[in-house]
């Protein structure tokens, strides 16, 4: 293929060569141009130009000496001033309004009254291969957000800045600023990707996967971000979504998951050279903690304060067990970690206080990030350019944290002869840090060991990790320094990636055009993890390990396009093809984890052992060529027909199965048009589509190859994989069908869009379990089908728009249902992960069998119960017999428990304008699901979470003494809070008045020492009659047990929890400097803003501290979880941000 060639030019030769004849050009320009009218008389002319409607002033009216390059537009205030020669016309224009043409005949003011054109509401959408179209003549719904709609708010990620915006969208953030960020299109369409749809940019093909976690060291996981994150948001001059295959059609077997058409800003302004400044600073304000308890030391004993007269402590053995320590604050004394020595040497003991703000102290709060950028543009006749500079600098909420990204656009277009023009759009990034911090594992995460520091010790003196030598402070045996864990851990990363293309437009006659365009995505990306002596779970001098990574695609497209209009009839045809090429290499070296380093603090690949080394070297390579074609035909103006046509040849296919084919077709009614419905109908359109579209396999997919298995002494071994592969496969392919309304009305004052979808995800590629027998323990095929019913609803009303206010508002509606209808014989279930004894499992739909096939069903082992409906205990936990621990145990079998998806999700935006103020908040509800928290499971399997504490249920005053029938007619009399609940709650507790106080985690325990689960003993009888033998209700003979031992850890339901929220997401106050002030400045388009994201969030369970839309995981490994929140153990931020922005 002779277009690989050019995969051997660096990415940054490419750039140098593009910014030489960017330059180049700009230079001929400035040297040869002459000014407009020279040698004529000149005058100066002003005026204000409005809309002839309702009076409003319109600013960013282009104005432009007619057939010059000579030009402004008007400013905030609708006022313009232009130096022009006196016999010269001036052409106004404006988006919605008909151009004018005025001779200026000498006049010194012209004053402009812009009437609305008919073609109004004929707004421009980009849709596939970067064609622009009417939106009024699409048969599909095309999601959109505008440049305005990103910048009031800025997000350093592209994705968290639509969230809420748009139907259809779901948006998950794991982490804080830099960490992976998913985007979800219409519910799930593959059990075998990670549903992250194709991002183009500028006509150049981006994947964004959410698999970017790595690192080095036992427990060290390290999210570094997706691709997306690259994208500088300030460059960003409009998004265009395509939802569903009858959309994305044209994109073939890479649109099965949607695709994002981002559009880059050009060049548009006439009237010499413009340079735009925005700088922008964010403040991150923790506003919510993670719920730790600060009233329990930690330990393994614990006592009353009559255990002791003197009440002076024995000391105790910190790496046994968390909370279950002496209450804090009640003048005990003890012998503490780094306790002061008297002249013997010996440790002396000191009082017992908490330290409630441990976890706050270890947090930056001066986490900030700090964005500025530059652009220079020009129209000129010669070139049309616009060249920005931006860069972004974090330091995050993790101490010894940071994120950086530089970016460098251009984007410029010439018209080399008439007809003929040429262009190029360039994005290089530079991204890299010094330090990101572990996160999901509990191991290296120093947020997780923050929250486990013991509340009687102050998290300051940890500060001062290294006692010399390998040493390191720490609390404890098991117990990590998490000072230690951000300064004696280092994950750093740098990653270049380039964007670009280059053009050529041949403009044959009006109606024949050709286009070809070469499109290139690069990236490297270096990642290195030192790691001192001193974390446990690298005991042996440390580790090491670095891998580099490189990846190119490229694309070479044709099109030729011919238009034309007969009598009623619009005809717009395209045929074309391209070539993609796609490859990626990696070199892996690290240290086996526990492995260690020869020597200590020596960070090379050579002061690793041989048989400690971990090697891997890996290139993959791909490759689609496809054909395509498309017709729109348009007849007067009142029915639209559009047709396309692709086939793909992919290399990662078997040779008979390598070639398919994607049709689509849709039709559109401007029914407004058809019939009389009146002047206050502005659009009334019914539209509808079919297509298909694909998604094929990762390379490799077909034939076993042997991988290095590792060293054996001093053999080298070479492996098989454990998963058969098939050399039959078949693509995936998606089938949708959609209808649709639009509606607008008054003047485009109120606006409706609804949709409703249906999708078949066919021959979906999976992994099924084989017998060991094979000697393989699973196999890929083709062996799902997928189902995705939808309804997407949006709402705009401006209510008021006069000279001085305008009220816009906007909501959106989505509901998204996938059920898994078949898998293949012999397959009863697809697991995609398990988690603190929760499981999500896709069941085939089978109403006979009561599973509806829902994809997102939660599974786990609920608690073993009284089944007997003629027992006075149905429905009683039943406790196991013959075992010393009395805790709830689990059914054998796994129920369903909940889905991760939300039942709906809405968001809302409004923005209220007053002369130069505007106002904007968004708000974004999700409605039901529910997810999984490791973090819970840990912090109250170690009584870390003060919510746990409150969980126990103390009986009353007068009954926590000694069992007793009274106690146990108040447990039954509270049977629906304590007994019948799905979450378990032990009655008991850490209190004086109701045990807590233990000496020994088994023996001695009693009513004063603990808590006890309330539940029965028993059997069934061969009649199936449950027969008891003890009550474990608080009567007599029940049994305690310590409470921090009473957590139902093999109980998943008591880490499941309800997904719902409403959050306030962003709200922003803007103020434009009226252009007279700014220009006394020497500056025009002056704006002032001040914005925060997360203001409120109000969700079921707020009070744990742990934000429900972070309860997304990417696992590394090529899996991802979706309504997992693991170790996520960040603070809920507040981000307060200024900016500025100006031009000259």
């Amino acid at each position: 293929m002779k277009i690989i060639i050019l995969q051997k030019i660096k990415s940054n030769n490419v750039l140098a060569f593009f910014l030489s004849v960017f330059f180049l050009v700009v230079l001929v320009e400035n040297c040869y141009a002459q000014p407009t009218g020279a040698g004529q008389n000149t005058i100066r002319v002003t005026g204000t130009v409005t809309s002839a409607i309702d009076g409003a002033i319109l600013p960013g009216v282009s104005i432009v000496v007619e057939g010059t390059t000579t030009g402004t537009v008007t400013d905030m205030d609708g006022t313009y001033s232009i130096e022009v020669p006196e016999n010269a016309t001036l052409v106004f224009s404006y988006l919605g309004f008909a151009p004018q043409k005025i001779a200026v005949g000498g006049r010194n003011s012209i004053n402009v009254l812009m009437v609305e054109s008919a073609e109004a509401l004929d707004e421009l959408v980009v849709t596939a291969l970067g064609i622009r179209r009417e939106e009024k003549s699409l048969g599909y719904s095309v999601g959109k957000i505008a440049s305005e709609e990103l910048s009031k708010v800025v997000h350093e990620n592209i994705l968290t800045s639509m969230a809420g915006k748009v139907t259809g969208v779901t948006i998950n953030s794991t982490g804080g600023t830099g960490s992976t960020v998913s985007m979800v299109i219409r519910g799930a369409t593959s059990m075998s990707t990670d549903n992250q749809p194709l991002f183009v940019i500028d006509g150049v093909p981006m994947t964004s996967s959410v698999n970017n976690v790595g690192g080095f060291g036992s427990g060290n996981l390290v999210d570094y971000g997706n691709s997306i994150s690259d994208i500088d948001p300030e460059s960003i001059e409009s998004i265009s979504i395509l939802k569903g295959p009858s959309a994305a059609a044209l994109y073939g077997t890479r649109a099965g998951n949607g695709v994002v058409l981002i559009t880059t800003k050009k060049a548009n302004q006439r009237g010499g050279m413009k340079v735009e400044v925005v700088s922008n600073t964010v403040f991150d304000i923790p506003s919510k903690y993670l719920d730790v308890q600060n009233r329990f030391g930690f330990g393994a004993r614990s006592y009353t304060d009559k255990t002791f007269a003197n009440g002076v402590i024995p000391p105790y053995n910190v790496s046994e067990v968390a909370g279950a320590g002496p209450e804090l604050n009640k003048g005990y004394w003890q012998v503490q970690p780094f306790a002061p020595l008297d002249a013997n040497g010996a440790a002396i003991p000191t009082e017992l206080i908490a330290y409630p703000d441990n976890y706050k102290n270890f947090i930056n709060r001066s986490a900030i990030t700090s964005t500025n950028s530059i652009s220079i543009s020009s129209v000129t006749d010669l070139v049309n350019y616009r060249l920005g500079i931006s860069n972004m600098t974090n330091k995050g909420l993790v101490p010894n944290s940071d994120l950086n990204r530089n970016n460098l656009t251009l984007s410029a277009t010439s018209e080399m002869r008439k007809g003929f023009t040429v262009s190029t759009d360039i994005n290089y990034t530079q991204n890299w840090a010094d330090n990101r911090p572990a996160t999901q594992e509990r191991g290296a995460n120093p947020l997780q060991w923050a929250a486990w520091t013991p509340p009687n010790v102050d998290i300051r003196q940890l500060k001062a990790y290294k006692l010399g030598g390998n040493e390191v402070l720490t609390i404890g045996e098991g117990w990590e320094n998490p000072y230690f864990l951000v300064y004696g851990i280092n994950n750093r990363f740098k990653r270049n990636r380039l964007i670009g293309n280059v053009s050529a437009t041949w403009e044959v006659t009006p109606q024949l055009s050709f286009m070809g365009r070469y499109a290139l995505n690069k990236s490297d990306e270096v990642r290195e993890t030192k790691m001192d002596p001193g974390f446990s779970g690298e005991p042996n001098n440390g580790a090491y390990g670095i891998v580099t990574s490189e990846s190119a695609e490229t694309n070479a497209d044709v099109l030729a396009t011919y238009k034309n209009n007969w009598n009623d009839f619009s005809l717009t045809a395209s045929a074309g093809g391209n070539v993609l090429y796609a490859n990626w290499s990696h070199i892996s070296n690290s240290s086996k984890p526990g492995s260690g380093l020869i020597i200590p603090y020596l960070y090379t690949v050579q002061n690793i052992e041989n048989t400690s080394l971990n090697y891997s070297n890996a290139r993959y390579e791909r490759a689609i060529h496809s054909v395509y074609a498309m017709g729109n035909l348009g007849w007067k103006d009142m029915v639209y027909l559009d047709l396309t046509a692709r086939n793909d040849w992919a290399s990662t296919l078997p040779s008979e199965n390598r070639s398919y084919f994607y049709p689509s077709s849709s039709l559109s009614f401007i029914v407004n048009n058809m019939f009389d419905l009146g002047k206050r109908i502005n659009l009334f359109k019914i539209r509808g589509g079919i297509a298909q579209v694909g998604n094929d396999t990762s390379p490799y997919s077909l034939y076993a190859t042997y991988f290095d298995a590792g060293q054996w002494g001093e053999a080298i071994r070479l492996g098989k994989p454990g998963n058969l592969l098939n050399p039959v496969l078949l693509p995936e392919e998606a089938t949708s069908y959609e209808v649709g309304v639009d509606l607008r009305m008054f003047n485009n004052r109120l606006r409706f869009e609804g949709t409703y979808y249906k999708e078949d995800n066919r021959n979906q590629i999976l992994s099924v379990p084989l017998a060991g027998s094979t000697g393989f323990n699973s196999i890929k095929i083709n062996a799902g089908l997928l189902q995705s019913k939808g309804v997407e609803l949006m709402l705009g009303f401006t209510p008021i728009q006069t000279n001085d206010w305008t009220w816009d508002i906007n909501a959106n509606f989505t509901k998204n249902r996938t059920h898994l209808l078949e898998l293949s014989e012999g397959t009863d279930f697809v697991e995609f992960w398990s988690e603190a004894r929760v499981k999500n499992i896709a069941y085939a739909k089978n109403e006979e069998l009561g599973r509806d096939g829902l994809i997102g069903n939660l599974y786990s082992r609920k608690i073993l119960r009284v089944t007997d409906k003629n027992s006075k205990y149905y429905n009683y936990p039943l406790l196991p017999e013959n075992s010393e621990d009395a805790e709830w145990q689990s059914e054998d079998e796994y129920s369903k428990v909940g889905n991760y998806n939300p039942s709906f999700i809405m968001g809302f935006q409004t923005t209220l304008s007053y002369k130069n103020f505007s106002l904007s908040m968004t708000f974004d509800w999700r409605s039901g699901g529910q997810y999984v928290s490791q973090t819970w499971r840990y912090l109250t399997e170690g009584v870390v979470s003060n919510t746990w504490l409150n969980q126990l249920v103390i009986p009353p005053d007068g009954l926590g003494g000694n069992p007793s029938n009274a106690l146990r007619d108040w447990v039954v009399a509270n049977a629906d809070a304590l007994i019948f609940t799905n979450n378990p709650r032990p009655v008991g507790g850490p209190t004086p008045d109701f045990g807590g106080y233990y000496n020994d985690f088994y023996t001695g325990i009693g009513a004063y020492d603990g808590t006890f689960a309330p539940g029965v003993y028993g059997y069934y009888d061969d009649s199936g009659n449950f027969i008891l033998t003890k009550e474990n209700l608080g009567n007599e003979g029940t049994e305690f047990r310590p409470y921090v031992m009473s957590y139902p850890w093999d109980i998943g339901e008591a880490n499941l929890f309800d997904a719902d929220y409403v959050k306030l997401r962003e709200i922003a106050l803007n103020y434009r400097v009226p252009q007279r002030a700014s220009q006394k400045l020497g500056i025009r388009d002056l704006n002032v803003s001040v914005y925060s994201r997360n203001i409120m969030i109000w969700t079921k369970n707020a009070g744990m501290g742990i934000d429900p839309e972070k309860a997304y995981q990417s696992a590394g490994n090529g899996t991802f979880k979706q309504g997992v929140e693991r170790f996520n153990a960040e603070p809920w931020v507040v981000p307060v941000g200024f900016k500025l922005s100006f031009s000259f």
